[in-house]
């Protein structure tokens, strides 16, 4: 897993989402509520589908402008599914494979507490690394 993510609220601007996105070249933000429960997740996919649509070639002002007016709330993926660090990688990968996710936010405990992310990039550099 990732242990440096980075998460935002669902009452964030979706610009800060794409500068977080842009600034450490990632693709996924978990989205945490102030009780600290992983409540949604915004890909760069879903950034595109619900604000950018295909005027991904906007000057960057305009971008932001569109991104700043809209909340993380109205693009992000809910019900988003979480495993612990105690999972094993055979379980998160089947989990990813079966529902076809990119990307597990993995918490202390049962969707709480959020403290890494384990993407296929994560998959990819286990089998490298083996």
């Amino acid at each position: 897993m990732t242990s440096r993510v980075f998460s935002v609220g669902p009452n964030d601007s979706l610009s800060v989402v794409w500068d977080i996105m842009e600034e450490h070249h990632i693709r996924h933000v978990p989205v945490v509520d102030d009780e600290g429960r992983v409540v949604g997740l915004v890909s760069n996919r879903d950034l595109v589908r619900t604000a950018l649509h295909d005027d991904v070639e906007l000057p960057l002002t305009e971008r932001q402008d569109l991104l700043g007016a809209l909340k993380v709330r109205a693009a992000m993926v809910r019900g988003v599914e979480t495993v612990t660090p105690e999972t094993s990688i055979d379980e998160a990968g089947e989990m990813m494979l079966e529902n076809k996710f990119s990307c597990l936010p993995v918490t202390e405990v049962q969707g709480r507490g959020l403290v890494g992310i384990i993407t296929e990039a994560d998959f990819v550099r286990y089998v490298v690394n083996l």
